[in-house]
């Protein structure tokens, strides 16, 4: 059996309400509902229907508000995003193949 209190490192354990994902991150609460009508983060739902965020999905939501902030529309941000996990990606692919390249 595991560690129940490991769940608490979990970086997509949906922990967060809208609103405390909102105060933390400094944004309306109507940025992050806009990103969930437009598909860009979906958040996962408690059993009465709430928005609740991940970890993981709150540092998404930073990588957009930063894109939109330097002007891009949010189509244009979720294709630079999805760029930029792609190089990250083969980058860890490469470090695994080839150690200390």
């Amino acid at each position: 059996m595991t560690d129940p209190l490991q769940r608490l490192d979990d970086p997509d354990r949906p922990t967060y309400t809208i609103g405390q994902a909102a105060e933390l991150l400094g944004v309306q609460v109507a940025f992050l509902r806009s990103l969930d009508t437009a598909g860009v983060v979906e958040p996962a739902r408690s059993s009465g229907g709430h928005r609740r965020w991940s970890r993981t999905q709150l540092q998404l939501a930073v990588r957009v508000r930063t894109l939109l902030d330097d002007g891009h529309p949010l189509a244009s941000a979720e294709v630079i995003i999805g760029l930029q996990d792609d190089v990250t990606e083969l980058h860890a692919r490469l470090d695994r193949a080839a150690p200390g390249r």
